[in-house]
């Protein structure tokens, strides 16, 4: 436990609402903070965990028309969808909450109006695409083109999904509408516009200073500050999204990117609510000392690290709703698709209009979440770009999850209860042995614990196995097996110590493999937590343990490839 409780309001990137979840968007924002929060929450910490969806994107309405069904329809589908789906996996949050609630249309309004009051809004005539055979102007996620920076040429509108890069619509090389194909031309249009390049020195100063925030974030950021920023638009030729409080602009509506982040804010106001103390949302958004962590894709970098710290500052600037800045952005690389093409391995993009995507809530029929969350959070883009494949997760869930530390906990429980009927008093001396391996297990959680906190959940889970092969390492040496028959007591003396050490293992695994602690819980009565805190207990207990874990075969990882490969060549076809 820690001395001093720290303050965290952490968040996950707000989802769309208008399809299913699929790994990468996982690994990018969810797994991460969930491992991260549960890790606080053992610690002790004062950490409330918020998400929602993201509802008034121009997805959303791409998806109504397609499907011939009012926006309000395909969020509220899925919203259910995500929510359970999230449940499934064991996402933890504090509160899930969607952007098309009024009470998050109220919150957008006031951030306008003090950006507003504090001279950061303007009007002006605005380049918007505009689609001739349709008759109407086109939002930027309904044009599509090459990137003007990458030559990527299946561009959005809005911002380039290869390179990161945010641009006009307009800049894009051969414009055209996604919904007809036809071609976009220039028009000109009336919209209210943010003025970032009021915050630039205020953004340069705040953004140089974080110390702890992931190289690329940071230099990124700084460079995009450096090459000057530019006024952005707030509002788009749509209606459906928050309505804008300015006579004029009824047919038009905010930019989703103005909204999604504030929603951050309109879910800790719903927690409040939701917990019975509605004022309760400023500790963490309004008192010093908050930690406020996002946790996204690399994707969604500007906003967060840019865009979101600029609109905290205006509409905090009068000193009457004062913002907390975020403390970290971490922002994770993209996640790959191993696919089985005629015989071979491919690493591929993913993509969710080919369907070509493992997709959460279909993974989750196959497997149980613990496996799925273990290999996850074991190939976490933290540092650059993973590719997903069925078969490593097959090894490392059989090898590392199972052959380590699983197979650790079954052979201390089941010889624990096999020859000493599940009862490991606490010896009156520990065993000399029992004092190096305690030594060594602290400082494998203080690892664990530094890099946890940085935050990087994949390194901290190395640190996990690493505890798990020496406590492997510590009952082969003890050898109980000898020992029982010419010196029982020896050997369970060495069973209480490695009890100690399943207790660590239990702790640390707790926030990668929730379900299976809280099984082991069933059967394993003893204090569950660090070495370095846990005052040895009079005894240990163990009651009809069972394996935590079930091999994956190779039948199931069959099925699962082959899915994959169908939904290619279903593509191709």
């Amino acid at each position: 436990m820690s001395e001093k409780r720290e303050r965290y309001l952490v968040t996950s990137a707000l989802p769309y609402a208008n399809g299913p979840l699929h790994v990468g968007q996982i690994v990018g924002a969810y797994l991460p903070a969930d491992v991260f929060v549960r890790y606080l929450r053992a610690r002790g910490e004062d950490v409330v965990y918020v998400c929602g969806t993201d509802e008034h994107g121009v997805p959303i309405t791409l998806t109504a028309e397609r499907e011939g069904k009012d926006p309000q329809e395909v969020v509220d589908y899925w919203w259910t969808h995500m929510e359970k789906t999230f449940e499934r996996f064991c996402i933890s949050f504090d509160n899930f909450s969607r952007t098309s609630t009024p009470l998050h249309a109220k919150n957008t309004q006031l951030f306008y109006r003090k950006l507003k009051e504090g001279g950061y809004i303007s009007e002006a005539e605005s380049k918007q695409m505009y689609s001739p055979t349709e008759g109407r102007f086109l939002p930027d996620r309904y044009v599509e083109g090459t990137c003007p920076v990458c030559g990527y040429k299946e561009a959005r509108g809005d911002q380039c999904d290869n390179c990161g890069s945010w641009y006009e619509a307009y800049e894009l090389i051969e414009p055209h509408s996604k919904i007809t194909g036809g071609p976009a031309e220039v028009r000109e249009t009336m919209h209210l516009y943010l003025d970032l390049p009021k915050f630039s020195d205020r953004l340069k100063e705040y953004v140089g200073g974080q110390e702890h925030w992931r190289g690329q974030v940071k230099n990124f950021i700084l460079g995009i500050i450096e090459n000057g920023l530019e006024k952005r638009p707030i509002t788009r030729d749509i209606k459906w999204g928050v309505p804008i409080p300015e006579p004029g602009f009824e047919d038009k509506r905010f930019y989703v990117w103005f909204d999604a982040c504030i929603g951050y804010v309109s879910s800790t106001m719903e927690w409040a609510e939701n917990v019975g103390e509605p004022d309760r949302w400023r500790e963490y958004w309004q008192e010093p000392g908050t930690r406020l962590i996002h946790f996204i894709g690399k994707d969604n970098t500007v906003f967060h690290a840019l865009v979101w710290p600029a609109l905290l500052m205006g509409a905090g600037e009068d000193g009457e709703e004062p913002y907390e800045l975020p403390y970290d952005v971490p922002a994770n690389e993209f996640m790959n698709l191993e696919v089985v093409v005629d015989g071979e391995r491919r690493a591929m993009q993913m993509s969710t209009s080919r369907n070509l995507a493992v997709w959460l809530h279909e993974a989750l029929d196959r497997f149980p979440a613990d496996p799925l969350r273990f290999y996850l959070a074991s190939n976490l883009p933290e540092t650059g770009d993973v590719v997903f494949s069925w078969r490593e997760f097959q090894s490392r869930v059989n090898s590392d999850l199972i052959g380590n530390l699983g197979n650790y906990i079954n052979r201390t429980l089941s010889f624990a209860e096999k020859y000493f009927g599940g009862e490991l008093p606490r010896p009156g001396e520990l065993p000399e042995d029992a004092r190096e391996v305690f030594e060594d297990f602290k400082a494998l959680e203080a690892r664990f614990d530094s890099k946890m906190l940085a935050p990087r959940p994949r390194e901290a889970l190395g640190e996990l196995l690493a505890m798990g092969r020496r406590a492997n390492q510590f009952f082969d040496a003890a050898a109980p097996w000898k020992s029982r028959k010419d010196d029982p007591e020896r050997a369970r003396a060495t069973l209480y110590v490695c009890s100690v050490l399943l207790g660590s293992i239990a702790y640390h695994a707790a926030p990668y493999v929730p379900e299976a602690v809280e099984r082991l819980r069933e059967f394993f009565d003893g204090p569950i937590g660090r070495v370095s805190d846990v005052e040895l207990p009079e005894s240990y207990r163990v009651s009809g343990s069972k394996p935590l874990f079930q091999r994956i075969e190779d039948d199931e990882i069959g099925a699962a490839e082959k899915q994959l490969s169908d939904a290619l060549k279903g593509d191709a076809s």
